[in-house]
């Protein structure tokens, strides 16, 4: 039936009174509420105050006449929280890297030798390494020594007998003792290593079994060395 113009008036208003609610419905649904605990209480309200802006909280909204939870805001981490967050995510880097470096060297392991004897060799190879700068440290060791102690004699004598001391043999003295502590001090270091190659080589023979699906001989521990290893002097 076409509309009079007796019936638009009403028409126009019936419409008006509908979308009124509507309109308000939509402009509430844009409203947030936000929650958050203050002094152990529960504190509401329609806008967020400076102090709260820091702390946990929830923004709620209400829409189509229902109130719901919209998003949950952490509070701001403490200086001594984010520097532990940092610590934490550089150990998860840090262990990530680990992993990496350990695929890739098992991956390089396996390309790189074909069998275990082929491993062998290359750690025989370290092994003479360390053992010629061992024997190389205990040769210059031992002549420092004596060679201190003659000096040592020799102004104990002087001196015995009331003579001065060259000033030579005093300085050669003071550089003698100091070649013997360094070489002392290297010997140790290279019989430290020689004992942690030892582990290094029975730990990567075992690790390369493994991936190779190999089972250990038996009374094979050690084998790596024992050929490589030159009488103690």
């Amino acid at each position: 039936m076409p509309v009079t113009k007796t019936w638009r008036p009403l028409l126009v208003a019936l419409l008006a009174a509908v979308a009124l609610p509507v309109a308000a419905q939509e402009k509430a649904g844009k409203k947030k509420l936000y929650c958050w605990d203050q002094d152990g209480k529960r504190i509401c309200a329609d806008s967020l105050p400076p102090e709260a802006l820091g702390v946990a909280r929830e923004e709620i909204s209400s829409g189509s006449g229902m109130m719901r939870t919209t998003a949950e805001v952490q509070r701001a981490l403490t200086d001594v929280e984010r520097a532990a967050q940092a610590e934490e995510e550089a150990v998860r880097r840090t262990e990530a890297a680990a992993a990496e470096t350990r695929r890739r060297t098992d991956q390089a392991m396996l390309t790189s030798f074909q069998t275990e004897d082929e491993l062998r060799r290359v750690f025989a190879e370290r092994v003479n390494l360390v053992d010629n700068s061992i024997a190389t440290t205990r040769y210059n060791v031992t002549s420092l020594r004596e060679g201190l102690v003659t000096l040592l004699r020799t102004a104990g004598e002087r001196e015995l007998s009331g003579k001065p001391v060259p000033e030579k043999i005093a300085n050669d003295i003071r550089a003698r003792h100091a070649q013997l502590r360094y070489n002392t001090a290297l010997q140790a270091s290279y019989e430290r290593q020689r004992g942690e190659l030892d582990t290094e080589i029975e730990q990567t023979l075992q690790r390369y079994r493994e991936l190779k699906g190999i089972a250990p001989a038996a009374g094979d521990a050690g084998a790596a060395t024992a050929a490589a290893t030159p009488p103690a002097p």
